[in-house]
């Protein structure tokens, strides 16, 4: 659960933008679009190898 302190005299739109910063951070909307969409596991398999050589190429890269 978020809380979020509001001190006397703050302003509403104040206290629901630090509302809005502390929810982004905890990553529930990031993990409800991914929950949403299925992936099978031989795509995510494809996509880990994929990131795993553009990773290794860049570090190559940066050795040189």
């Amino acid at each position: 659960m978020i809380v979020v302190p509001v001190k006397e005299g703050e302003n509403i739109e104040r206290a629901l933008k630090k509302f809005k910063r502390k929810f982004e951070k905890t990553g529930v909307i990031k993990e409800l679009r991914r929950r949403q969409q299925f992936n099978k596991p031989s795509e995510v398999k494809r996509l880990k190898m994929e990131r795993a050589v553009y990773v290794q190429s860049l570090r190559q890269n940066e050795e040189l």
